[in-house]
């Protein structure tokens, strides 16, 4: 039964990627799935961790990664090849996600270390102390790992706290704030850096894990969560966040 869903939501996935200049409903993604629209709903959250739609939004945000890197449409032309009748909704929700602008994000191709930057702050008279930490293996050996905490189940818009580790091994992230949190981890072969090209089919060159919720109480003080990388598969959501720099084997652990 568990397999027969799962290849349900895979024909929805598919569906997608194949139709992604169309306004796909939850009746037409239901249809391909030949559920009802409620049940297809809570089966499609459970299999991928994502909603409908906003699974969706991700596959679309990501074939704008691939079209931005590797053509010279413009982004009035890839927003509508992407399903965005708004070039302006499809801009602002590109750089909610991904962290530039489409037309930065053209420029440069990655997003600088800084990205957490300011994401130390606190509120006034609160003092977060919880540390969440643990250990993290992948199969791709030697290669660096970003891990960071999301309000969601994707890798997309600012973490609230990161860190880029140099090879598979213990992390921690310190002064997490209260909230409900999911531990996000990736790595990527040589070369695979900004992973704008991989197969919805999966790909051994990229890595990716989840774990979580994670749930930071007041007077919380340490969180153990162990993490195990696997090899991308097509029912995961897309990596939206640009890892390039963060990834980079030049740059030493760092925890924001």
């Amino acid at each position: 039964m568990e397999n027969a869903i799962e290849q349900a939501v895979m024909r929805v996935v598919k569906s997608m990627h194949e139709n992604l200049g169309e306004q796909l409903t939850i009746n037409d993604m239901a249809r391909t799935a030949m559920f009802s629209k409620f049940h297809f709903s809570r089966v499609f959250q459970r299999v991928t961790g994502l909603s409908p739609g906003r699974f969706l939004s991700a596959v679309r945000l990501q074939e704008a990664k691939r079209l931005l890197s590797l053509t010279s449409l413009t982004v009035t032309d890839i927003s509508h090849r992407v399903g965005y009748s708004s070039v302006g909704t499809f801009s602002s929700r590109f750089t909610s996600s991904v962290g530039l602008s489409p037309t930065k994000y053209r420029q440069l191709k990655s997003i600088s270390p800084n990205i957490a930057t300011d994401l130390r702050e606190e509120t006034p008279g609160r003092r977060p102390v919880t540390t969440v930490r643990g250990d993290i293996s992948s199969p791709l050996e030697d290669q660096p790992i970003f891990a960071g905490l999301f309000p969601d189940r994707i890798l997309e818009g600012r973490p609230v706290r990161y860190t880029v580790l140099r090879k598979p091994g213990p992390y921690v992230l310190e002064n997490v704030p209260q909230g409900e949190w999911h531990l996000m981890a990736q790595s990527v072969a040589p070369g695979r850096e900004d992973a704008v090209d991989h197969a919805p089919g999966g790909d051994e060159a990229l890595c990716v894990g989840r774990h979580g919720p994670i749930t930071v109480r007041p007077g919380t003080q340490t969180k153990v969560a162990d993490l195990q990388l696997r090899p991308m598969r097509p029912l995961d959501p897309p990596v939206l966040l640009a890892l390039r720099d963060l990834l980079s084997v030049n740059v030493p652990q760092l925890t924001h």
